[in-house]
């Protein structure tokens, strides 16, 4: 029974894994389709994937509290259903604001479901399996990677970009009913504790402040608005240590594995997650190539994680997760190198090589560095974690969508994305990715931090 509880629960951890970045990710492919439609400028355009992963960032954490409180389970059902809401009305958007309403839908639902299926699969898995079940759940994050561009581009390209929302309708419908009938234990380590909800407002505004001011940095109001932001989260920090049932146990920052495996997981979204889109934008607008010539070429990457992610979890449980961690994210710098002279005379076949070197680093370091955050500490802390690593991830890939919003209307200002500016997008993705390269380097000595604290992993298997 326990076996098929833990099967079950992978197989559910998968499946939502792959579909919360398949809509995030794939998106990326039926963006200009989708600005034709509404008519939007190139910022609005590039608030289309970073709204959803904005709305994550706020919502992470409370969501690890609620989940620990209420059950991990229902949490996660919950989280489905709402996401499941948010795709419906995408499909049936009829404006700009509306669509981007809907994201925002999206974006609370996939909160919950990030947190509470990491925090499932470390309750319900031994833990000298922890690492092999969490790479088949990274497994499932680079599938979507890999696939949503192929996918999505044939979607968009034959039937409209409407119908990416329409083909994840039926996964998620099929999620719901396994989670209904297959999965009856419950996980639940916060049950006594009150819900923190002047901490949650604190921390929400601060990050809403924080990555909105980033975006829009270049204007007075948007200074403003990080120094804000980054104040309120520093209020946050000192609130939350004064607190019986903190929203965020902040004291697990004292242990320098979690710390330091929370910093590499930031810097390397930071850095990665813009890398598809300014690949997407140079195949379709730099190339000329249509969105499902650009999707075949964005496999290469995503693919090469996914064969990778769940050998590399596997290998961590036996090998130094911070070493091959660091290992990965040295590898993945290489291709951000490569990527920062990136031309529209570049030859194809570099671009390959950085694509393929860009698969073999994150494959290498996504997994090994979630198990380090996941075994650094208690199990009764392990919704916090989740918490954590999946803030990490938001506010990384918000952060570097905001990148790439920032630097976009600096050298565009709001001129659409066009062939005609192939110039502009070619200087605005090397900043972006020299930027990029910089934050590697900070992850892999994030790492190695790691490596030499004498802090412990954790061993037991939550109650």
């Amino acid at each position: 029974m326990k076996l098929e509880l833990e099967t079950y629960v992978v197989i559910v951890s998968f499946i939502t894994s792959f579909f919360a970045v398949f809509l995030s990710n794939g998106i990326i492919i039926g963006v200009p389709a989708i600005a034709q439609d509404f008519a939007m400028n190139n910022v609005i355009q590039n608030w289309v994937p970073t709204i959803l992963f904005l709305t994550v960032a706020v919502c992470t954490v409370p969501a690890g509290q609620i989940s620990g409180k209420f059950g991990v389970k229902k949490s996660l059902l919950a989280g489905v259903l709402v996401f499941l809401i948010g795709s419906i009305g995408a499909c049936l958007s009829f404006s700009t604001e509306s669509f981007l309403l809907f994201r925002i839908v999206q974006g609370a639902g996939m909160a919950f479901l990030n947190v509470s299926a990491m925090a499932m699969v470390v309750h319900a898995v031994k833990p000298q399996n922890r690492g092999k079940a969490l790479g088949f759940t990274v497994t499932g994050v680079y599938l979507a990677t890999s696939l949503s561009p192929v996918i999505c581009g044939f979607l968009v390209h034959n039937l409209g970009w409407r119908s990416i929302f329409y083909f994840v309708i039926p996964f998620l419908v099929l999620c719901i009913i396994l989670l209904s009938l297959k999965i009856t234990d419950e996980w639940k380590t916060y049950e006594k504790d009150k819900i923190d909800k002047i901490g949650s407002i604190i921390y929400g505004l601060g990050i809403l402040a924080f990555i909105y001011g980033f975006t829009t940095l270049t204007t007075t109001s948007g200074l403003i608005l990080t120094i804000l932001g980054l104040i309120l989260l520093v209020v946050f920090g000192a609130y939350e240590l004064r607190q019986k049932s903190p929203v965020f146990n902040v004291n697990l920052f004292k242990n320098k594995k979690f710390t330091s495996s929370n910093i590499a997981a930031l810097c390397s979204y930071i850095a990665i997650m813009v890398v598809t889109t300014l690949l997407n934008y140079h195949f379709q607008y730099v190339r000329g190539w249509d969105a499902q010539m650009s999707g075949l070429i964005l496999i290469i990457t995503p693919i090469i994680m996914a064969i990778m992610a769940p050998n590399a979890g596997k290998l961590s449980d036996r090998i130094h997760p911070q070493k091959l961690a660091a290992l990965g994210m040295g590898i993945a710098t290489i291709a951000l190198l490569i990527l920062t002279f990136l031309t529209g005379d570049t030859p194809l076949y570099m671009v390959v090589v950085a694509m393929i070197l860009q698969g073999i680093g994150m494959g290498l370091f996504s997994s090994p560095n979630m198990n380090a955050i996941m075994s650094s500490v208690p199990p009764k802390d392990a919704p916090t974690a989740s918490a954590s690593q999946a803030t990490m991830r938001t506010i990384g890939q918000t952060m570097s969508l905001g990148l790439l919003t920032l630097v976009f209307a600096w050298i565009m200002g709001s001129l659409k994305l066009a062939p005609e500016y192939a110039s502009m997008i070619v200087q605005s993705s090397q900043i972006i990715c020299g930027i990029c390269t910089a934050a590697c380097l900070i992850a892999i000595f994030a790492s190695l931090v790691g490596v030499r604290s004498k802090d412990e992993f954790n061993t037991k298997r939550p109650n």
